[in-house]
């Protein structure tokens, strides 16, 4: 696999789209955190952090669905996009469910989780568990490219897609487009859009691979969320798969292995797709940062 598309995204990852860097302290200077803020740091991190174990150990979530953590390393990725309790968290295309089995619990007490383009049959499985899913806040209509409004402007912190955004540009790029801009009006200054998406080879037809192989190349999204008016805040090899030769369609490898039964053991010694998982921020107004 190609680390390329790995070296453009540390690459890109300079004070030009991180923002405003904070000056240091003169010398001399009264540090700029108090130890008792610092102390709330690391509590809300523990916090955080136990919470999200509680939730993927859930008894609620089926062996299989556990069985794909070592490829999906959903605390790793969660914490990677800077979830915390009491956020207003939005998911797109939730599928079967698979991180809802993990986010709902997760901000079951503290925090509202908003699912955009659940599937009747989905919201009627999610009603039959009211102990793990009764207190997600609202279900939203979503297919890009309408109607992809997410809420009221600036009142989520986060927006989460996992690899949704090839079946968004298969539609078309104008589809792929509007989503980003949706989660970009959506979020607060400050917030976070975090993409899990299937890598292609770097600087591959984005159209042509996601529809022949449902992979986009890393620095087609990283653009998208540039254009849009996204920070690029953090590039994560999370999810990378360096045994993916990323030429393949995703779909021959586990968990699906719609294939011939002759290549499935091949298939399974690859594992599931190579990810990039990018986490754009929204930036905060100018005024703000003086």
């Amino acid at each position: 696999m190609s680390s390329f598309p790995r070296t453009l995204g540390a690459a890109l990852l300079g004070a030009s789209f991180l923002g405003p860097v904070l000056a240091a302290p003169a010398s001399g200077a009264a540090p700029t955190t108090a130890p008792t803020t610092a102390a709330a740091a690391t509590t809300a991190a523990t916090t955080t952090d136990a919470l999200l174990h509680a939730a993927v150990a859930g008894s609620w979530r089926s062996a299989a669905n556990k069985a794909r953590d070592r490829y999906r390393h959903p605390i790793a990725t969660l914490e990677f996009f800077g979830i915390e309790p009491g956020m207003t968290v939005v998911e797109l295309w939730p599928g079967a469910g698979w991180y809802t089995e993990i986010l709902a619990p997760f901000l079951r007490d503290h925090g509202h989780l908003i699912e955009a383009g659940a599937s009747p049959r989905f919201q009627k499985r999610l009603a039959s568990d009211p102990a793990v899913f009764g207190h997600i806040a609202k279900f939203l209509p979503f297919s890009p490219p309408a109607p992809v409004a997410l809420g009221p402007k600036d009142s989520a912190d986060m927006v989460l897609t996992f690899r949704n955004a090839h079946d968004w540009l298969n539609r078309s790029p104008a589809a792929l487009a509007a989503v980003f801009r949706s989660a970009f009006e959506v979020l607060k200054p400050g917030g976070v859009f975090g993409v899990v998406e299937h890598r292609a080879k770097p600087f591959a037809n984005a159209l042509q691979s996601s529809r022949t192989l449902h992979r986009i190349p890393e620095d087609y999204l990283i653009e998208l969320g540039l254009q849009t008016g996204f920070r690029l805040a953090g590039v994560s090899e999370i999810n990378a798969n360096p045994k993916d030769p990323e030429d393949i369609n995703v779909h021959r490898l586990p968990p699906d292995l719609v294939g011939p039964k002759s290549e499935h053991a091949k298939m399974r010694a690859i594992g599931e797709s190579d990810r990039m998982t990018l986490r754009f921020v929204k930036p905060m107004p100018h005024a703000a940062c003086r």
